[in-house]
């Protein structure tokens, strides 16, 4: 007898979902309203925001405003109406693409409707059954959908792990001689999580003893890192050696879409050969244009990432100097790790939020160990060294709670349906 398909579904939310009844609307798909910003309002309480990606603050930017009304008012929403390849192409496209390719130092650039759609449709065009992907065990799950669509080969190494790379490449290089392919080797800018950046100078070094292309995913160091905003690479001296850089829009720049750069050869060959752009509508004129007028910002305001960054190491030193465990981030995500349960967790959050009037990422089992709490910050050039400060007096004040027993007692007197 065939089964219903839906029955597994009904039976089993998921590692996720099973906290739905107990977590949805508060802890997770929260609603926060008000205008974007480090100050917003949630369940009718004025907060303080530290989960925006919106890094340079370019979301709430008088210019970046009219940018996007202007284009609204010429255009409307749906142009270009279509796919771009048979009728949703505009001068604004090119535009935009051409700016982005010299902004991060390459040949060429294609625009992407979306980052995760983007990078997973770009794994998927630039490998064969034949060739073998290697990739950090940490990678974004766009990274990993990319990976699965894969139907040849592929390994993983441990996560920034440069003798774990080099074990995995000598594996991946044996099986590509047997294949007649070649080696796909991609890896993070910055990981979203932990804050750390990818290795990627040591990763380029090692194309002098293996043959492979390197794919990187510089979601969140795009803006935010290298003299001029161009990235991990940049940063790390090594931008010529990253084979094809991909970025999304929705961080730095405060919009929706992405792109990846390479050399013209390879951009030709993914205009033609990327599917989720040749049977996608265009990305739509208000997000191009106000790109256009995000990125003028990036290479002309540098005081923007200036204030990011000084608003960066208050927080991060801040926390450390009060003992707080950030981990080896070197960016500006700021991860706070702490010794905790998950019913402990959900407490401290509700008191941050209720009592503290602080917002903030909270990661748990099964994304991260048991036993674990992270507590993840995302500061902007928005927030204030006031903000920093009041912070960090919350935060003394909830580490103090979690160790004295506070939160267990607390936790233990509410019903937390750990296998619901």
């Amino acid at each position: 007898m065939v089964k219903d398909l839906f029955e597994r579904i009904q039976n089993n939310k998921g590692p996720l979902g099973k906290w739905a009844s107990q977590a949805e609307g508060y802890f997770v798909f929260p609603k926060l309203e008000g205008e974007l910003g480090p100050r917003m309002q949630f369940q009718g309480k004025d907060i303080l925001n530290w989960s925006l990606n919106d890094y340079l603050g370019l979301a709430n930017h008088p210019e970046v405003r009219k940018a996007d009304a202007d284009a609204a008012i010429e255009f409307g929403a749906a142009y270009p109406m279509g796919a771009r390849m048979m009728s949703g192409h505009t001068k604004y496209h090119e535009q935009l693409e051409e700016e982005l390719a010299a902004f991060v130092m390459k040949e060429s650039a294609y625009l992407l409707n979306f980052g995760y759609q983007g990078i997973l449709s770009t794994i998927d065009a630039l490998v064969t059954r034949n060739d073998v992907i290697v990739y950090d065990v940490d990678a974004h799950a766009c990274i990993i959908d990319g990976v699965r669509l894969h139907s040849g080969k592929r390994f993983t190494y441990r996560h920034n792990d440069i003798e774990s790379m080099e074990k995995n490449l000598q594996r991946a290089t044996k099986l590509a001689e047997t294949t007649g392919g070649g080696i796909l080797f991609i890896t993070e800018g910055v990981f979203g999580m932990r804050g750390q950046q990818g290795k990627l100078k040591e990763i380029v070094a090692m194309k002098e003893k293996y043959n492979f292309r390197l794919l990187v995913d510089d979601a969140h160091g795009f803006g935010t890192l290298g003299k001029t905003g161009a990235g991990a690479g940049e940063e790390q001296g090594c931008q010529d050696g990253i084979d094809v850089y991909f970025s999304t829009f929705a961080k730095s720049m405060a919009n929706i879409g992405a792109f990846v750069a390479a050399d013209k050869d390879i951009i030709d060959y993914l205009k033609y050969n990327l599917r989720s752009q040749m049977f996608a509508k265009a990305l739509p004129m208000i997000q191009t244009i106000g790109s256009l007028k995000r990125l003028e910002l990036l290479r002309n305001s540098s005081e923007i990432k200036d204030k990011l960054w000084v608003n960066v190491n208050a927080l991060q030193n801040g926390l450390k100097s009060r003992g707080f465990n950030i981990g080896d981030t070197n960016t500006c995500i700021t991860p706070v790790y702490l010794e905790g349960s998950v019913p402990e967790a959900m407490v401290m959050v509700n008191d941050l939020r209720e009592n503290y009037g602080i917002f903030l990422s909270i990661v748990i089992y099964p994304v991260i160990p048991k036993g674990i709490i992270l507590l993840r910050m995302i500061p902007t050039t928005s927030h204030t060294l006031s903000d920093v400060d009041e912070t960090l007096v919350a935060f003394e004040a909830i580490r103090e709670k979690l160790e004295n027993g506070t939160y267990k007692e607390i936790a233990s007197q509410t019903k937390v349906d750990l296998d619901a």
